[in-house]
């Protein structure tokens, strides 16, 4: 289910309209009238209700981020709020037999804890929390016609699919394997479809049919037997904050005793996380493989998949705490023989491109770096993304009572220091972080030091070019990006 912080918002309010007749004469019926955004409409299985979010604070900066479940009869209009309080609960399922609701719940005002799934009584009584026992977080879930809940968590990397009972109060694995589920739906006896990423393809639908989990589509093998791909390979370590999970790929042609340059990346979030096979890096990681470069990214404190506690680690200190548990997976890769750390490259975009400043900010170890989308003025950038409330829910201060803790904490404080060759890629049409953040640090670095920096622009594009840009630009990207490497790294 589609979390409330997304990428970017519709700027159109919603209302919701109902058509009750079958007739050639039937107009669309108005149910709301009330200044609030409404989010997908659900109609209850016997066609009386339906069941929606809607936003409880219109006035605020970000509305979308205080939800409430509203329960609406089609005839009169009527609306009844389901849940109230200090969360915000969003995307509703009813059951096929009506009894019962599915939905997500997030804390208003704390972006660090993982999403909870709620199963409760139609009449918003007898609630339970799924995953609050097995702290992992969920993505997607889909009723089964018998009344069961399948369920995707995700931990370790990985993202599977489960099963909830209402009626037992139950929670149960449906299988076990390395890959990730995007979206599942269920089907009778147990039948599930899902659409799948491993490590060797970036995605497919799958079936689970008793128990096995079988391919059904296989639109990428033509061109996968065309390429090469490179295995995927798991990497725990200790860092100085605990363990860490990460991974590396070799380069295409690698042989015993080679070193190769080492290209790392980091994510985005700052509470993301990535795995064995997330889809919308598999490209990139595999593309660097193939020009060269053994890659290594890891899922620092902060990131999702490994319960709550590990996700508020990062709390009021973006930089320091992720900077070890990353340098800490480079030295662990680096002991193993296969690159060469007198020549790496670091990369990353949104929070992994802060991060990457961040760090080159605080080592002269990687001989050149690409930050893209990234923060480097959080005071700035809290006045001019349209997330303030992430920042201030983050380090606990608005920039006007505690500046400090903003510029502490913000890579561009430390810009003068860098002497990493520096590429800045970003979005003219980037409202999540707009592009001021780096115009700024561009300006810093080229009048403040003598290191190479260059800025690429992409216009009419926006914070997700790299997933959903045009493609031609997406192409620019990558090229870019690795002709940067070369240039000052050396494949």
């Amino acid at each position: 289910m589609a979390h409330p912080l997304s990428t970017g918002h519709s700027l159109r309010r919603r209302t919701l309209r109902s058509d009750l007749a079958e007739s050639s004469e039937a107009k669309p019926k108005r149910l709301t009238a009330i200044d609030a955004d409404y989010a997908a409409p659900r109609w209850s299985p016997d066609g009386e209700s339906i069941y929606t979010a809607r936003t409880t604070i219109p006035e605020g900066d970000e509305p979308w981020r205080a939800l409430n479940i509203f329960r609406l009869d089609v005839e009169s209009g009527a609306e009844e709020a389901l849940t109230e309080g200090e969360y915000s609960v969003y995307a509703p399922e009813p059951s096929p037999d009506g009894k019962w609701i599915a939905c997500e719940r997030s804390p208003i005002g704390i972006t660090d804890m993982p999403t909870r799934l709620l199963v409760m009584a139609a009449d918003g009584s007898e609630t339970r929390i799924v995953n609050q026992a097995i702290d992992r977080e969920t993505f997607d879930y889909a009723w089964s016609p018998e009344g069961t809940l399948a369920l995707t968590l995700e931990s370790e990397g990985k993202i599977l699919p489960w099963r909830y009972d209402p009626e037992s109060d139950s929670l149960s694995p449906a299988h076990e394997g390395i890959y990730e589920i995007e979206q599942i739906d269920s089907g009778r006896g147990g039948l599930l479809a899902m659409t799948v990423s491993t490590p060797g393809n970036p995605q497919e639908l799958y079936v689970l049919v008793d128990g096995e989990l079988k391919e059904a589509t296989n639109f990428n093998h033509a061109l996968l037997d065309e390429v090469f791909v490179q295995d995927v390979h798991e990497l725990r370590y200790e860092s100085p904050n605990g363990a860490v999970q990460g991974w590396y790929i070799l380069p295409v042609g690698h042989e015993a005793g080679d070193k190769a340059p080492l290209a790392l990346n980091i994510h985005g979030g700052p509470h993301a996380a990535w795995g064995f096979s997330t889809k919308s890096m598999w490209h990139e990681w595999q593309f660097h493989a193939a020009r060269g470069y053994a890659v290594f990214y890891c899922n620092p404190h902060g990131s999702g998949g490994y319960g709550e506690a590990f996700e508020r680690k990062l709390h009021a200190a973006w930089g320091p705490v992720a900077m070890d548990d990353i340098m800490a997976g480079v030295d662990v890769f680096l002991g193993l023989g296969f690159a060469d750390g007198e020549r790496m490259a670091i990369t990353g975009g949104s929070y992994g491109g802060y991060m990457t400043a961040w760090i080159i900010t605080h080592s002269d170890r990687f001989k050149s770096a690409v930050s893209q989308r990234g923060v480097y003025n959080i005071s700035s950038f809290y006045g001019t993304s349209d997330v303030p409330l992430l920042m201030s829910n983050e380090f606990d201060a608005e920039p006007w009572d505690d500046h400090d803790v903003y510029w502490d904490n913000s890579p561009l404080k430390y810009a003068a220091r860098i002497k990493t060759p520096l590429l800045l890629i970003h979005s003219e049409n980037d409202f999540r972080v707009p592009i001021e953040q780096a115009e700024q640090l561009f300006a810093w670095v080229r009048r403040a030091t003598d290191t190479p920096v260059k800025m690429l622009r992409y216009p009419r594009e926006g914070h997700e070019l790299s997933s959903s840009g045009e493609p031609g630009h997406r192409i620019s990207r990558l090229t870019e990006m690795v002709e940067w490497f070369d240039r000052f790294t050396g494949a």
